[in-house]
């Protein structure tokens, strides 16, 4: 069986892990995209060049429609909702979140948003099975669009295999590389500013803190490794100083903040699975969460939650988090909890949903 994926977006944050992982795991022989960026991927047997940037009629009218023909490929698989419109074989496509729809207000009468419904449309038209990232995701999709429940199959994301509880002497060199002080207790958040993020939620809600003086808050990723727009708001609730803007790190680097850090806080309106929440979990970490969309499947029972749309509610979650004395026990569930989200348990599910379908 010749199973082929875009895997355009392969060094992407979000959709690119997703893709890395399924690689990985043996679900593809044949990937599309920048043959320079995928010529050292093992477990692939052919790539087809396609380097036409995600989005817009580009991709569309350069998809190589022809070549996977010729390659006599059985199954495609999208891992996002932008298909190829003109292609004629079996396809499936996997839709991660509808955050344009469902927070359409965020994106007011831009293009993205009508853009993105119409090609939700057609991706779940086309397709023989559409794969999602949680049942959160999946009702989401039966509530905006008419298609058969049966035909929507929730693979969840899995963890990363370096997400593990480190001792503090490994870590420590984070203190110098990142300028954080040691005597405070430390907070951070992982991710972008996409305005669904809620990341001025989280400084109001930060600025709050009854002890914030006594705490530091770590923005972490490539949004913040220059001037945002961020600081203006930290300046207008005189916290600058005590927040820090890490700019993109490394995944060792990432795993030992996870380890370093007191909390970790993860504010947004809107997630299709948040990888992060599992992640800062299987470090022993402790987490509080918003309960919004797919995030209460993702913690569980183990971690407490507030709304995210309710700062006063966000600042009483965290300062109660921050107050509590963390037990060996709650950790180790959290460890537990978080290990269950397995890569290898996704890639195997979804290697057996491409053979029910290429037979059908």
């Amino acid at each position: 069986m010749k199973i082929a994926v875009d895997a355009r977006m392969y060094n992407m944050s979000g959709i690119g892990t997703y893709i890395q992982n399924l690689v990985k795991n043996n679900c593809y022989n044949i990937a599309l995209g920048n043959e320079e960026e995928l010529k050292s991927v093992q477990r692939i047997e052919k790539i087809i060049k396609f380097d036409s940037p995600i989005y817009g009629i580009k991709e569309q009218l350069k998809f190589p429609y022809k070549e996977l023909k010729k390659a006599k490929v059985d199954l495609l698989h999208v891992p996002h909702y932008n298909v190829p419109l003109f292609y004629k074989g079996d396809m499936i496509v996997t839709i991660h979140d509808l955050t344009h729809l469902v927070y359409s207000e965020l994106f007011g009468n831009s293009l993205k948003k009508y853009y993105a419904k119409f090609m939700m449309k057609m991706a779940i038209k086309k397709s023989k099975a559409i794969l999602t990232v949680s049942e959160c995701t999946k009702r989401d999709i039966l509530k905006y669009f008419k298609t058969d429940e049966n035909k929507i199959i929730v693979t969840y994301n899995g963890l990363k295999e370096n997400a593990r509880e480190k001792p503090k002497e490994e870590i420590s060199y984070l203190y110098d590389k990142f300028n954080i002080p040691r005597d405070k207790k430390i907070l951070m958040y992982v991710g972008n500013l996409k305005p669904h993020k809620n990341l001025e939620g989280l400084l109001e809600a930060f600025s709050k803190l009854k002890n914030n003086s006594e705490c530091v808050l770590l923005l972490v990723g490539k949004a913040f490794e220059s001037y945002s727009g961020l600081q203006d708001k930290e300046k207008e609730l005189n916290i600058e100083d005590k927040v820090i803007h890490t700019g993109v790190v490394n995944e060792e680097e990432l795993i030992d903040l996870y380890n370093l850090i007191d909390l970790f806080v993860f504010p947004s309106f809107y997630e299709g699975f948040g990888l992060p929440v599992i992640e800062a979990m299987a470090c022993g970490t402790k987490v509080v969460s918003s309960n919004a969309s797919s995030l209460p499947e993702v913690g569980g029972n183990l971690i407490p939650y507030f709304d995210p749309k309710d700062i006063e509610n966000m600042t009483k979650k965290i300062e109660e988090e921050l107050a509590r004395e963390d037990t060996i026990a709650e950790k180790i569930e959290r460890i537990k909890w978080a290990k269950s989200f397995d890569w290898k348990e996704t890639a195997k599910k979804t290697n057996e949903i491409f053979k029910i379908y290429d037979k059908q």
